[in-house]
């Protein structure tokens, strides 16, 4: 099922043409201007997601109308979509999860993350509560219904990892795109799977209805490094190599909006960034619930954009477990994202 994933992208590659790797460059000084002109457009994971929360909040708290940058944010509900995307020229940028650089990094692409915004992947596996005495780890997969975002999405990556870990094959699991919310929920609640891997404010739904319980919890350091072996930096804002070359300085103005909205969630508590989103994005979970979510998980995000430099390395691990567009490839992590305009930042 991945190799369907993967030939999508396989499409989209052969649609954009395949590249040379190329480093990105640092906006000339006095520059002001380059061929995006401020204009940007950039493909979501699932806009709602908690874990995504700096590209909506960017654009209330008008932190990109303050760079000059006209942004274009749309929604998919998996990353590896809006990557395919990406790919052919839909989009120029995704908010989405740092591992698909190194994942198209072993296809050939240079793909590389601008800036870092979560530290930690904020992602739950959680059980049906009927299977609490039979699921009491990932040892216990084998044969099981796992729900994930879409098949070649980072939650379908972590699965067939955890799986493997645990000692179990991931071909004998069966995973289900359910993407995440009411679609996610329905699935576990009709048993047409076992557990699911989600975020927030989906996890605080199902929880409270009683029908799930926590397996594994990486919304913490500590929970991430028990379940993937160390650091595993998530969500980003990752370009293809090539359009960050030609747009620096719109990359640059990008990045100083993003590395503002960090700040703003490190000043600020789950009531007060509550009141900066559309009402829709709680609207599942309640307002109470989505405050108490944040608040509880706020160390996911990253505090500076910074990518932390013993994350890459592990997620070159994960997917160099059972991923065969990565397995025998030799990749440069340090390829695959830059720090320079973070450092950068005003």
């Amino acid at each position: 099922m991945l190799a369907l994933a993967s030939a999508a992208i396989a499409v989209a590659i052969g649609v954009a043409g395949c590249s040379s790797a190329t480093p990105a460059t640092t906006p000339k000084a006095g520059a002001t201007s380059d061929s995006a002109n401020g204009t940007v457009s950039i493909m979501v994971g699932g806009l709602n997601k908690q874990i995504y929360l700096p590209f909506m909040l960017a654009q209330q708290l008008g932190y990109y109308k303050e760079q000059g940058l006209t942004v274009t944010l749309s929604d998919e509900p998996a990353g590896v979509d809006a990557t395919t995307n990406m790919l052919a020229g839909k989009v120029d940028g995704v908010g989405g999860f740092y591992d698909h650089t190194i994942d198209l990094a072993g296809l050939g692409q240079e793909v590389e993350s601008v800036v870092n915004m979560l530290v930690t992947p904020g992602e739950v596996e959680l059980c049906r509560s009927d299977l609490k005495g039979q699921i009491k780890s990932p040892a216990d997969w084998s044969g099981r219904n796992l729900g994930i975002t879409d098949l070649g999405s980072s939650t379908d990556f972590l699965t067939q990892y955890l799986a493997k870990k645990n000692g179990v094959d991931p071909t004998t699991i069966h995973r289900l795109g359910v993407q995440s919310g009411a679609t996610l929920i329905g699935a576990m609640q009709h048993k047409n799977v076992d557990c699911a891997m989600t975020t927030e404010p989906t996890v605080s739904q199902l929880m409270a209805t009683g029908g799930a319980y926590i397996l594994l919890d990486m919304r913490s350091s500590e929970g991430t490094s028990a379940a993937l072996g160390g650091e595993y930096p998530a969500t980003s804002l990752y370009m293809k190599s090539s359009w960050v070359k030609q747009n620096p300085v719109t990359v640059q103005k990008l990045v100083n909006a993003y590395v503002k909205t960090l700040k703003y969630i490190q000043a600020n508590d789950g009531a007060t960034i509550v009141e900066k989103i559309p009402a829709d994005y709680y609207a599942g979970a309640g307002k109470a619930a989505w405050i108490t979510a944040f608040d509880s998980e706020k160390g996911i995000y990253n505090p500076t954009g910074i990518m932390p430099p013993n994350g890459p390395p592990t997620n070159l691990k994960v997917l160099s477990a059972f991923n065969k567009d990565v397995q025998g490839k030799s990749i440069d992590v340090h390829k695959t994202y830059t720090d320079q305009f973070v450092t950068a930042a005003k």
